[in-house]
């Protein structure tokens, strides 16, 4: 990250890196996103209309083509740019499935209004990553932001249906002062953004799927005292950006996959 970037992400809570993953990458990292072991273990969250999307959700960075995407150089270099000093700890990753005309809608949230219930007690520790796996546009109901609400701190959230959202009366203020983003992506883009920031999207009504792998990071020094895993405070293992495509694809291993009931207090978008 520049300084300008970093800046950036401090003044509005998020910044985009263009192309940071190659397209041989990107080809590779959806081959294995659709592979029959990872759509078999997803599972389905509803929205307020009954729409589903799909995610499949793990714990442990392992040796599979996600496990080295989450801790290659660039990636865990730029999150230790803007989460500052101390050890980088992978939290938990993602596959976000949004299929054609059925994907369904998430309500606004921040992610640590999820994360605080699992006893983290410093958010400016944590950051969301989103790598486009697909397009990601207003059509597919990418990712939408309100610029700079990270700094209104954190909102309580309950549950919306399946989903848990941020405080509708605190949402409606904040949308009155704050710009709404609608963070368009192509393939490779990655979106770096604070677990305070207020985000939602909307339905996929497109014909074009809307697929992502989002990864949470965490410093090791912040450790939940209601969290049993120890991944989040397990400093990551970094590889060369160059071994995601020198592996070859290597499927996620299937006992590494949540189930959704594990999953409920973790950001699911």
């Amino acid at each position: 990250m520049t300084e300008d970037e970093i800046e950036s992400y401090k003044k509005d809570g998020y910044i985009i890196k263009r192309q940071l993953f190659s397209k041989e990458e990107i080809d590779l990292l959806y081959e294995v996103a659709t592979d029959d072991t990872v759509t078999k273990n997803s599972f389905d969250l509803n929205d307020q209309d009954g729409k589903k999307t799909k995610l499949t959700l793990w714990f442990t960075a392992g040796d599979d083509s996600f496990g080295l995407m989450s801790r290659c150089k660039r990636l865990v270099e730029s999150v230790q740019d803007l989460v500052g000093p101390g050890e980088v700890c992978h939290f938990h990753s993602k596959i976000m499935q949004k299929q054609p005309k059925v994907g369904g809608a998430w309500e606004w949230h921040q992610d640590y209004g999820y994360w605080y219930k699992n006893g983290f007690l410093y958010p400016e520790a944590m950051i969301s990553v989103m790598l486009a796996l697909t397009e990601a546009n207003r059509e597919n109901g990418c990712l939408q932001v309100l610029k700079a609400t990270h700094k209104m701190q954190r909102f309580e959230h309950n549950f919306i249906g399946e989903q848990q959202g941020a405080d509708p009366d605190f949402v409606k203020e904040a949308v009155k002062t704050s710009e709404l983003i609608y963070c368009e992506l192509k393939p490779g883009d990655v979106l770096f953004f604070h677990p305070n920031l207020l985000h939602r999207s909307e339905a996929n009504l497109s014909e074009n799927a809307r697929w992502s792998v989002i990864s949470a990071y965490n410093l090791s020094y912040n450790i939940p005292f209601r969290e049993k895993n120890l991944s989040c405070i397990t400093p990551v293992r970094v590889v060369p950006d160059e071994a995601i495509l020198e592996s070859g694809k290597k499927e996620v291993t299937k006992a590494d996959f949540l189930k959704k009931e594990a999953e409920i207090t973790l950001n699911v978008k």
